[in-house]
């Protein structure tokens, strides 16, 4: 039992998704558009689904990312339940297969905090927290920053008459 686990729940580690790796490392490095075609392959996979709202997030398209991460959760917690989670215990970050699950409840929390939704932020801090304390961390040290660019751009031409 680590000093983390005081409650001595088994660790929830998800099995390899090798299809999804393989088709994201095909696509290195992926866009959006990539992604979009992925999680259409690949609809069960919460690690596409928070990549795909991270992309989004970075040119700040805050809802479609929302609904991204908000698919990727859910998704994320069938998964979770499949390899045996009930509600509670570790799903640690160190294990790969993992943190698709925490980084769209990441994802997730952010675009929250976003709406100002700050029930949904602390009850999903709390879930990361208690997946792992040292995953946000994790998260941050590895996420793209945010751009200045907007998601689309419109140039104007005018002509003098």
């Amino acid at each position: 039992m680590s000093g983390d686990n005081l409650l001595g729940l088994p660790e929830t580690l998800l099995p390899e998704d090798t299809a999804v790796m393989e088709a994201l490392a095909e696509r290195s490095p992926a866009t959006a558009a990539d992604l979009g075609e992925l999680v259409k392959q690949f609809p069960t996979s919460s690690l596409l689904w928070a990549l795909l709202s991270e992309e989004l997030w970075a040119v700040g398209a805050v809802l479609p990312s929302y609904a991204y991460a908000r698919v990727g959760y859910h998704r994320g917690l069938d998964a979770l339940r499949k390899g045996g989670w009930r509600g509670q215990g570790p799903v640690p970050w160190s294990h790969e297969p993992n943190r698709g699950v925490l980084l769209s409840l990441y994802t997730l929390r952010r675009a929250a905090e976003a709406f100002g939704e700050l029930d949904e932020v602390k009850r999903l801090g709390d879930f990361l927290q208690m997946s792992d304390p040292r995953a946000i961390d994790a998260i941050e040290a590895t996420i793209r920053p945010v751009t200045d660019q907007p998601v689309t751009e419109a140039i104007i031409i005018r002509g003098q008459d």
